[in-house]
């Protein structure tokens, strides 16, 4: 495969980015669990918070390669960052110009594209994770308005966003039937957010715990028919998942060259390490593992830009790429040896926030039944 001058350009504006805006803060966001609010605003002014959005709306336009190149070196940087944009532009803003109404659209994708707004993704609730079908936040009909209350947890974005697309319950049918899906402005009277701290990497995204008690909003706020709401979720995360990829890929590539570069200057017995053979199959196993989850995450996005069926495949590059992340990791702590366990170097970060990525947007044992059940034709929920 050969990327075009425009997904080179988009590259290479997106690494040059990386290196200047997020590499240098890296460690001290990690630390403060908190990441510079102004990353945003700097995020929409180089249009990556708006690819693959049509202008018309406010967006940046570009296709899904360009939008994957740009995640993986943000996540190259720090997956932190890279989650802002998955989830506000990946999960959010694609849905309303997939799902939406004209109005919705102009409404909130101009300001989602521009960084002016934030959007959280309310699914995940405290005793519903994988099993999304079991939401139990309800909305209520009352006139021309429902009544939302319920809870929300590990909501990316949660503190920061300035809406929620909040997936409740509509209807008594049991499982995802009945179940639709609002556009929630975060200042509503009603909800409250709680920041989650104390997390075993991806420390500075703000994640959060959304409470819902009597949140009123207008019928028109519902995206999508009612009683549609796990469609659209799913055809959300069908997309988000290749996103998540190429997080993936990002933070084993930067696995990559920290042990390369920490290979090359640390020595041992008399040479630099990068001379033991030993040293050199793990930094053989990282580099393989990178290849292989680039090009699995490119042919999703590939599949998506010419209108191809891509719901497996995104699940397949996003259980290797996250599985593949974590072993990168941890052999890049490896090659550093004692030093890879301080924070003083990169290796012990990416490895904490590697880990999380086999769980969210669809663990690796629900991307295993979602292939499972593609391949056979027989499903194992």
């Amino acid at each position: 495969m050969e990327l075009s001058e425009e997904q080179t350009a988009v590259r290479r504006l997106a690494r040059d980015f990386t290196e200047r805006e997020v590499v240098p803060y890296t460690a001290e966001w990690d630390r403060a669990e908190s990441v510079d609010r102004a990353i945003v605003k700097k995020l929409g002014a180089l249009g990556f918070l708006g690819l693959t959005v049509p202008e018309e709306y406010g967006g940046s336009g570009g296709d899904h390669l360009a939008y994957v190149l740009v995640t993986e070196e943000l996540g190259r940087g720090d997956s932190a960052v890279r989650g802002i944009v998955s989830v506000s532009l990946g999960l959010v803003a694609k849905t309303i110009a997939a799902w939406g109404t004209e109005d919705q659209k102009h409404a909130w994708l101009p300001r989602l594209c521009s960084g002016d707004a934030l959007g959280c993704f309310g699914l995940t609730e405290p005793g519903t994770g994988s099993d999304a079908g079991s939401l139990t936040t309800r909305a209520v009909r009352e006139g021309d308005a429902y009544v939302l209350d319920g809870s929300k947890m590990f909501i990316t974005n949660g503190t920061w966003a300035d809406v929620v697309l909040l997936f409740a319950r509509t209807g008594d049918e049991p499982g995802h039937r009945g179940v639709s899906a609002f556009l929630v402005p975060t200042d509503t009277p009603g909800l409250t957010r709680r920041e989650i701290h104390g997390k075993l990497g991806l420390r500075g995204q703000a994640t959060a715990e959304l409470v819902l008690d009597g949140v009123r909003v207008p019928a028109s706020a519902m995206i999508g028919p009612e009683g549609k709401g796990f469609s659209v979720a799913m055809s959300a995360l069908a997309k988000g998942r290749m996103s998540v990829a190429a997080g993936c890929v990002g933070i084993a590539q930067a696995a990559l060259d920290a042990a390369l570069s920490y290979a090359a200057r640390r020595e041992q017995f008399g040479k630099p390490i990068a001379h033991h053979q030993l040293v050199q199959e793990l930094i053989a196993d990282i580099s393989v593992d990178v290849d292989a989850a680039r090009l699995l995450t490119w042919r999703v996005a590939d599949l998506i830009d010419r209108g191809q069926p891509f719901a497996t495949e995104s699940s397949t590059a996003k259980l290797f790429a996250s599985e593949a992340a974590v072993r990168a990791a941890s052999n890049a702590l490896q090659v550093h040896g004692g030093y890879g366990y301080i924070d003083e170097y990169p290796a012990g970060k990416l490895l904490r926030d590697a880990r999380v990525m086999t769980l969210y947007e669809g663990t690796s044992q629900i991307q295993k039944l979602l292939i499972g059940r593609a391949r056979t034709g027989v499903s194992a929920f």
